[in-house]
């Protein structure tokens, strides 16, 4: 049989991530996180898509496409960026934004807050709950289903909580509870 009626997969594509929220959890953003992932979005199918398609185009007028590296990689590169549009999308059309500037005087530990803990050891540690495509430790923005933000969630100041991870189980203290940053 003729090669051009044989479909061969290309090794190198992926299928689409799977959601990284469990089933039945609410895709909680902060108006910050929301704004970033729609401008990728719009970065991707307005700037990168439109120039990497010129590309493709042009490359595909150079003749023999099997040996042509420009087209290769370029079609390649449009399918990556039409996998994160796709899911950038599916992220944006669930996500419920939460403003934790709007949830001033809560004395509990909730979604957007900005918590300062101390571990056993002493160790200061300030981090901020966030959405999961938003979570950045660099910046000491955690997921809001991560462990320690399990942990932390309903937490007062002042409150232990115990925090259970696989070097074993840890006792957090909340030291102070913020909503004015993420």
């Amino acid at each position: 049989m003729s090669k051009a009626f044989t479909k061969e997969s290309d090794p190198e594509e992926e299928l689409d991530p799977p959601d990284p929220l469990p089933a039945g959890v609410k895709n909680y953003m902060t108006p910050g996180g929301y704004a970033a992932l729609q401008e990728e979005l719009r970065w991707l199918l307005r700037e990168e898509r439109p120039r990497i398609v010129t590309v493709v185009a042009w490359a595909a007028g150079n003749g023999d496409r099997s040996e042509n590296g420009d087209y290769l990689y370029n079609k390649k590169r449009l399918r990556e960026i039409d996998r994160r549009a796709r899911y950038l999308t599916k992220r944006l059309e669930s996500a419920e934004v939460v403003d934790p500037q709007r949830q001033r005087g809560l004395e509990q530990v909730f979604f957007g807050a900005t918590v300062t803990y101390i571990r056993e050891g002493g160790d200061e540690h300030t981090v901020t709950l966030v959405g999961i495509d938003e979570a950045d430790l660099d910046e000491g923005k955690i997921n809001w289903q991560s462990p320690v933000a399990k942990a932390l969630l309903k937490a007062r100041v002042g409150d232990v909580v115990r925090l259970r991870s696989p070097s074993g189980v840890e006792t957090l203290e909340v030291v102070s509870i913020d909503y004015t940053g993420a």
